[in-house]
């Protein structure tokens, strides 16, 4: 039996698209005299960025932007690039958040593969623009921006500066109405093999997801939460997945913004005692570095709560971090999932969790949000009780790859997009293990090098922690861990193999996960968006002798 239809609705009725234009409704009713603040330069109440966002669509559209034209922006964290996140899709355009950390070729291939129209360009970056301009397929158009006043010369493409521009747009923009399912962001992925690869989203993935990640972080009693009290600051690049999309809900909340510009440890620590931020983001580096700066011990962080995401949260930075006082704990998502996928906050059916039990579920990927359908699988796409790959559905994940057929039917293999990552589930918790292709096998066995790289980050003399497999003729692969000391200790060898050694012996880990080899050095390194960029750290210690000492 068919079911009935419905033709009872009136005819004027409005569908209420879901476009990003709308999340500008509920704070501007509530919270118009809100401060957005960047740096120590300028302030601005809601209601004049929604005016500067009318003006900033009114200078592209005199730069020739129309609907589906891409606009690219090479900024810092600032109140500029959060007018280009609303104004460039709200005027049905596309807005592609260039990652200014890519080599220049890099940048190059995704100005040229997303068409970018116009850009705009922080001064910081015209050596960059300079040396790529000749090749630029797509861009007409450059807008030229300076905190310190630096001219643009005969800077090729710039049709002028961002500030007076805007001075002499109009104010006033009708933002239109159309299909939610336009397509509002792209940006390119940043893995370590191959060229960046372009994903994208819509309007109403994105309004999905900032409704489900402000009901997911507003939702606990007491800490781990993002409410209307607090004071917000990204220290999550926003060309890095919409600064994970929590800009959105900081205006959904009605907050007062925090925006640092470029990430000196020092000059986050000041804004956040000048400006009293209580709820951020970053990836576990950047918190080391903060805790590490010298500044920081006069700095007040008892009421800042940090969710990190992007890498593993190490259990020993958890430590150093609750000594201070810092509410932190996982996220876990990626470029594919816009990206919020699970937090790790303590809910009511764990109980009451404390020292290590507490420790263990704040550093795991966490929960999955609200719309979100989480899966552990076999290569047969079947659920698996113990680990598997980390596959998921939820209405905001992009669609596949901007122009790459192969790789997006992968990525959605048997209708579900494939993470790559490999974990478990333990109480609905879900724990990431590892990435596939960062498994070790050794022995027979297959060994996480994140765990290991979790139980070293717990001694007291190392700051960070790598742990990569290496060719050995005997066991196939042994783990070797790259070290940095801690304020200049003296770590020995030896004594974090015994470390390591110590949960082996208790059962935690496996014999084969103690590492072969401990070396020290002076740095990691890190991908564009401070990931352990373990292909390079195999390249660069591929003739590192492990020697085959058994397990």
């Amino acid at each position: 039996m068919m079911a009935s239809v419905h033709t009872d609705h009136a005819e004027n009725a409005y569908a209420y698209p879901l476009l990003v234009k709308q999340l500008w409704h509920a704070p501007l009713a509530i919270a118009g005299d809100q401060e957005i603040v960047y740096r120590d330069r300028q302030r601005f109440t809601y209601r004049e960025l929604r005016v500067r966002v009318s003006r900033l669509a009114n200078l592209l559209t005199t730069l020739g932007v129309e609907a589906g034209d891409t606009v690219a922006v090479m900024d810092w964290d600032s109140h500029r690039y959060l007018e280009a996140f609303y104004a460039v899709p709200m005027m049905q355009a596309v807005l592609m958040t260039a990652n200014i950390r890519l080599s220049p070729e890099q940048l190059l291939y995704t100005l040229n593969h997303s068409g970018s129209k116009v850009l705009l360009l922080n001064s910081d970056f015209a050596g960059v623009l300079a040396e790529i301009a000749p090749r630029l397929e797509s861009l007409r158009r450059v807008v030229w921006i300076s905190d310190d006043d630096v001219g643009y010369g005969a800077t090729p493409l710039v049709a002028g500066e961002y500030e007076a521009m805007l001075a002499n747009a109009a104010p006033d923009y009708d933002f239109p109405d159309f299909d939610e399912n336009t397509r509002a962001t792209t940006f390119y992925t940043t893995g370590t093999t191959g060229l960046p690869k372009g994903v994208f989203f819509s309007h109403r993935q994105l309004i999905l997801h900032t409704l489900s990640a402000m009901a997911a972080l507003a939702s606990p009693a007491g800490g781990q939460r993002f409410h209307r009290g607090d004071v917000y600051m990204p220290i999550t690049p926003m060309f890095h997945v919409h600064a994970w999309g929590l800009p959105y809900v900081a205006l959904q909340l009605g907050v007062k913004q925090v925006y640092p510009g470029r990430y000196i440890p020092s000059q986050l620590l000041r804004l956040i005692a000048s400006e009293g931020v209580t709820f951020s983001h970053c990836v576990p580096t950047i918190l080391q570095m903060m805790l590490g700066d010298s500044s920081s011990s006069a700095v007040d962080l008892s009421r800042w709560k940090v969710v990190i995401g992007g890498s593993a949260l190490p259990a020993g930075l958890v430590t150093e971090a609750a000594q201070r006082g810092i509410d932190v704990f996982g996220g876990y998502g990626m470029s594919e999932t816009c990206p919020l996928l699970a937090i790790a906050q303590l809910h009511p059916v764990l109980g009451d969790v404390e020292g290590e039990r507490e420790t263990h579920f704040r550093c795991k990927a966490g929960a999955a949000v609200p719309l979100v359908e989480l899966r552990t699988v076999d290569a047969e796409m079947r659920d698996v009780e113990g680990e598997g790959e980390v596959v998921a559905r939820a209405p905001w994940l992009t669609q596949g790859y901007t122009r790459q057929p192969e790789a997006s039917r992968e990525l959605w293999r048997g209708g579900w997009l494939h993470t790559q990552d490999i974990g478990f589930k333990e109480d609905g918790y879900l724990k990431i293990t590892d990435r596939i292709k960062d498994v070790i096998k050794t022995g027979g066995e297959w060994v996480s090098s994140l765990a290991v790289e979790d139980l070293i980050s717990r001694h007291e003399s190392v700051a960070e922690v790598a742990v990569i497999g290496m060719p050995d003729e005997k066991w196939g692969e042994r783990p070797l861990a790259l070290v940095v000391a801690r304020d200049r200790a003296n770590v020995e060898e030896a004594e974090i193999k015994r470390f390591v050694g110590t949960f082996a012996d208790s059962g935690i880990i496996s014999r084969y996960a103690v590492p072969s080899r401990v070396m020290v050095v002076e740095s990691i390194a890190r991908t564009s968006v401070g990931k352990l960029d373990k292909k390079l750290l195999r390249q660069q210690y591929g003739t590192a002798t492990l020697g085959a000492v058994a397990p």
